[in-house]
């Protein structure tokens, strides 16, 4: 029987490499004694002619550092790395780091045990295992034992970026994760590490691989810079198609539709009548929006006048109307109940259920897996939720069931002048938003008062161009939902 060695177009030392042996076109393993076992269950592809299968002992001296006990640690000095800095150095190519040896214990290290050298590899061997850094001319630093790696590069012959890209290929990386396991924390072991498989090429090819690898990296950015300008482009565009809906521009007005000043002198006698009966009493400080002899619009608020000029609401359609928020909602009129009062299966709804932007609830909790005690606030089915903590986030949702929230979500309740998906929708406007961080109050958790949000300007639409609006914005969404998924 006659072996065939896969011989490559380089050479390393004969004590250092075990190259892999073909026996009746077979994978077989070779050991310095002679012997040699059958491997071809290991070989997961072919490779070409060339190159060559070896374990990674043969290619890297695996190693870890020295001991450095926690007493020694020092707050400047020489940076001491643990897998987190790896990780960051991997990713970045720097790190901020808190931790520190002397220079003295540093030059005792390099002089009885050595330190990482140009071209040698740190890899992470805990936690967010197999990220790699090479170790560049200048680096100075020591490392963690057990949690860092060092694969030393000792060999010439072997281009230290290709091996990085080597370590990091799905082929790998699998057998990094696959020989973790079995810890609670998983964890490179320096002799799972000397056994992995791996393949090398000619140094000649090694260099174009990571030429040709660092130039595919280069257009993956350029695509993923004009996936992300692609995605901020859908985003402006969301905000112009709702800022065209607020102001009459989206959909064709119709002659025939009820003008919106119907339904508000509808809402105020209403009101009036209620008031006449002692139902209700009049707010002294209630804000009303008028036309002035310029006309221009005003907002009138017990005896303070203020003009609206900053908020363009000047050319909308004849048929729309402008009011104020308090007008159309019953904004700030909450149900407040405790707790322990609350079902241990009813939706609790907080913050941080509900994506900014689109108002999408990710998550619905109950109360028997939410552990809070604070007082909530009632809402029900049909209902518009609005955040009015960091208006910034924009996080506005139209209620699907029953449930309770946070008291820093307002249930609002909409007259049937006006349907809950067109005021959804307004509330998300770029016109809403910087109403409301205009009028926000507090530096670190900034929110919109009562009193602000009661009379924030609304412009208001016949109820059947108000369904038309939804319509039109729903579908321009879904088309523009579709390009961002089809993006990720």
């Amino acid at each position: 029987m006659e072996f065939h060695a896969w011989a490559p177009l380089f050479y390393f030392p004969r004590r250092y490499l075990k190259l892999t042996t073909c026996i009746n076109n077979l994978h077989y393993e070779k050991f310095q004694d002679g012997t040699v076992k059958c491997i071809e269950d290991e070989i997961p592809f072919e490779v070409p002619e060339g190159w060559s299968w070896c374990r990674l002992r043969d290619l890297l001296n695996v190693c870890s550092s020295k001991r450095v006990l926690q007493s020694d640690w020092k707050n400047e000095g020489i940076p001491f790395y643990r897998a987190r800095e790896i990780v960051k150095l991997s990713e970045n190519d720097f790190v901020e780091n808190d931790l520190f040896i002397s220079k003295e214990h540093y030059l005792e290290l390099e002089k009885n045990y050595g330190i990482p050298q140009s071209g040698d590899l740190m890899v992470s061997g805990v936690g967010t295992i197999g990220k790699v850094y090479i170790v560049k001319p200048e680096d100075q630093f020591y490392y963690k034992d057990a949690s860092v790696l060092c694969f030393e590069n000792r060999n010439k012959m072997l281009v230290s970026k290709f091996a990085k890209i080597l370590l990091e290929s799905s082929f790998v990386q699998l057998q990094m994760r696959e020989n973790s396991k079995g810890t609670t924390v998983d964890t490179i072991t320096i002799s799972a590490a000397m056994n992995y498989l791996c393949i090398v090429p000619p140094q000649n090819e090694q260099v174009r691989i990571v030429a040709a690898v660092q130039q595919a990296i280069v257009k993956v950015n350029e695509i993923q810079f004009n996936k992300d300008n692609l995605h901020s482009t859908i985003t402006i565009l969301k905000s112009k198609i709702l800022d065209l809906a607020i102001r009459g521009k989206l959909v064709p007005q119709d002659p025939n539709d009820e003008p919106a000043s119907v339904l508000l002198e509808r809402i105020r006698a209403e009101k009036e009548e209620l008031i006449k009966h002692g139902k209700i009493k009049r707010d002294k400080k209630e804000s009303v929006i008028f036309k002035g002899d310029d006309n221009s619009y005003y907002l009138r608020t017990g005896g303070v006048e203020e003009s609206l000029e900053d908020w363009r609401f000047d050319d909308l359609p004849e048929t729309w109307k402008i009011c104020c928020l308090w007008e159309l909602c019953d904004y700030g009129d909450c149900i407040n109940v405790n707790t322990e009062d609350i079902a241990e299966d009813a939706w609790i709804l907080d913050l941080e259920d509900i994506e900014k932007d689109t108002g999408t609830v990710l998550k619905k909790v109950t109360k028997a897996q939410r552990n809070s005690v604070s007082t909530k606030h009632k809402f029900h089915s049909g209902q518009v939720l609005y955040s009015k903590l960091r208006p910034y986030l924009n996080k506005v949702v139209l209620s699907d069931a029953d449930g309770y929230c946070t008291s820093e979500i307002l249930p609002l309740e909409f007259k049937n002048c006006v349907l809950p998906e067109y005021a959804r929708y307004y509330l998300m406007s770029g016109t809403f938003i910087a109403y409301a961080n205009h009028c926000s109050y507090g530096v670190k958790m900034p929110r919109l008062g009562t009193t602000d949000g009661k009379k924030a300007i609304f412009s208001l639409p016949p109820l059947s161009e108000q369904k038309r609006i939804v319509e039109t914005i729903d579908f321009c969404f879904m088309q523009l939902n579709k390009i961002s998924e089809a993006l990720a």
